[in-house]
């Protein structure tokens, strides 16, 4: 009787539960196929993660052989759900001004629209102030949206999908009707299409900047759309080899050397081309932390490093590598302690996090980010430094030693990853997603980085460390929580989302290392209470590396980093001091 009185929505997604277990006990093709129709539920609602992520793991444990025709599908999901806006929750006003490539518009669904970005001014002809019946679409769709609109924006339902069909091109088009947070006086809801624009007179632009012809203008617009070449061969009329041809000579026109540096350049374009003219919105961290402005590093392969400094200018060098979850910030008073231990504190953002430029394609994670941070050590003509790595981060502090042991005095690793594990496990279940279905592992984490940028942040964090009560205890402090927020920034902020760098790394977590070097001490300290990674896991993993000291912290589990900075400090004086 007790289930009775749970709420109805929490019954509903338990029926879901044991409908897919049955599906997957029935052995029949419509598991695959009900994965399928998840995998584009998810695209287009992150929400539905836990329940993809549920079906998907019952069939790593049944059939964990990879399927294409999956493959294929997860591809196409996760292309769409590039598709959404990943903006931070705000004022209404403030995640329309982070939308910039999709048309989105405000309006409370009954006399006019509140405000719309440039996309849709181009895509849809409207402006401020314009009223419903001025989109482009069938007087019936646009009647059934202004319903949606104001059911959404009273939150009588959750966000919702329409197929509308444009009356200028015939076409069908997908909207998205969300709540949105900060909104005064009428209750108002964000509409926006899931198709990219391709802003007024761009291809001009183009053209004149690049010498680009109009064929090839053609072709870049279809990459924009996400369009492989051989469907636009086919809509252009072309053979293959002709676009391939006429592609090669793009790319020798605006000086890049692949597709997708290509089309990097292009999409930063129309970013600049459909901005609205407000500055950005301001960094998280409050008062609490002292603001820090990045500074950049020109590689010599061209690739951009972003770094954080704090502490003592002229003190002992700390390279501190963030982790994953980019917890690139100290707890205020650990960066005020530093300062007063003569720590000189720098923080390499790793490649593809913040605005810092991903590593080439090929190169291996943990090597590619060891020549990042070496770089940056002779940039700043460090002599030797203490290496603090946090998670994952353990292999490119290991590479490190491996290429300038001179430069390493010595390894302290806070909260240690654990590559494997069984399926149940987080690490685990990413490690055989990773091993037999990248794509499934592509999809997951884009949708669970959209998820956390459009829903609470702080508990997509919690989550993806185990959700430990420990931890939760740890984020009551405001000043822990300010560097939670303010340091993962770089990870997940105003037009930045690591997604692709998580997946990645994640994709190579199992890649074995040349043996660590005996001179350079590494000293783990890992948390009693950690969910994902045991110490008595930790200690094994200890006995494998030459000299490997492991110290457990009674009562704390993943964020001990955050939590137990004394220690930190303490260790890290340790190393620089020998």
């Amino acid at each position: 009787m007790e289930g009775a009185w749970r709420p109805c929505h929490e019954r509903r997604r338990d029926r879901r539960r044991r409908g897919m277990t049955r599906l997957w006990e029935s052995g029949s093709g419509e598991a695959e196929a009900a994965l399928v129709h998840l995998a584009y539920e998810l695209a287009l609602d992150p929400q539905r993660l836990p329940d993809f992520a549920r079906l998907w793991q019952q069939r790593l444990q049944r059939e964990p052989d990879p399927v294409p025709e999956l493959e294929r599908h997860f591809a196409r999901a996760a292309r769409i759900l590039g598709r959404l806006p990943c903006g931070e929750t705000g004022s209404a006003e403030a995640v329309l001004a982070g939308i910039l490539r999709v048309p989105a518009f405000l309006s409370d669904g009954v006399v006019r629209i509140a405000a719309c970005n440039r996309a849709a001014e181009s895509a849809f002809r409207i402006a401020g102030g314009a009223p419903l019946a001025a989109l482009p679409f069938e007087p019936a769709d646009v009647v059934a949206l202004s319903s949606t609109i104001r059911r959404v924006a009273r939150r009588a339902e959750p966000a919702r999908n329409l197929r509308l069909r444009s009356t200028a091109t015939g076409a069908t088009a997908v909207l998205r009707v969300c709540p949105v947070e900060g909104t005064e006086g009428r209750a108002r809801a964000l509409v926006l299409a899931t198709e990219p624009v391709w802003p007024d007179g761009f291809g001009g632009f183009l053209q004149g900047t690049f010498a680009l012809t109009p064929a090839e203008t053609d072709i870049v617009h279809g990459l924009t759309l996400g369009l492989p070449l051989r469907e636009i061969a086919t809509l252009r009329g072309r053979s293959v080899e002709t676009v391939r041809t006429q592609l090669r000579s793009i790319q020798q026109k605006t000086d890049t050397h692949s597709q997708p540096e290509l089309l990097r350049l292009v999409l930063g374009l129309m970013d600049l081309a459909l901005a609205p003219p407000e500055g950005a919105l301001p960094a998280p961290g409050g008062r609490l932390l002292e603001p820090l402005v990045p500074q950049a590093l020109l590689l010599p392969e061209g690739r951009r490093l972003e770094w954080l400094e704090f502490g003592d200018p002229s003190g002992t060098p700390v390279l501190h590598l963030h982790g994953e979850l980019s917890l690139a910030r100290w707890a205020p008073a650990a960066e005020r302690a530093a300062r007063a231990r003569s720590l000189r504190v720098i923080v390499p953002i790793r490649a593809g996090y913040g605005r810092s430029d991903p590593l080439p394609a090929g190169a291996g994670i943990a090597e590619g980010g060891a020549l990042d941070i070496a770089a940056l050590a002779d940039h700043l003509d460090l002599p030797r430094a203490a290496i603090l790595a946090l998670g994952s981060d353990l292999a490119a502090a290991r590479m490190l030693a491996l290429l300038r042991p001179g430069l390493v005095a010595g390894i302290l690793v806070c909260a240690a990853d654990l590559a494997g594990g069984p399926v149940t496990r987080w690490p685990g279940f990413l490690a055989e997603t990773a091993r037999h279905s990248p794509e499934a592992l592509a999809l997951m984490v884009r949708a669970a980085f959209a998820l956390a940028a459009r829903r609470d942040r702080e508990e997509c964090l919690l989550a993806a460390c185990g959700g430990a009560v420990a931890d939760r205890l740890v984020l009551r402090g405001s000043g822990v929580r300010a560097a939670l927020i303010a340091g993962s920034a770089f990870a997940l902020g105003p037009g930045i989302s690591a997604h692709a760098a998580f997946a990645r790394n994640r994709l190579e977590a199992g890649r074995a290392l040349p043996p660590h070097p005996p001179q350079v001490p590494i000293r783990f300290l890992q948390g009693e209470l950690d969910p994902l990674a045991p110490p008595a896991e930790v200690h094994r993993l200890a006995a494998t590396l030459a000299g490997a000291e492991v110290e457990t912290l009674s009562g704390s589990a993943r964020l001990l980093f955050l939590e137990r900075w004394e220690v930190v400090i303490d260790r890290l004086c340790g190393i620089v001091a020998h």
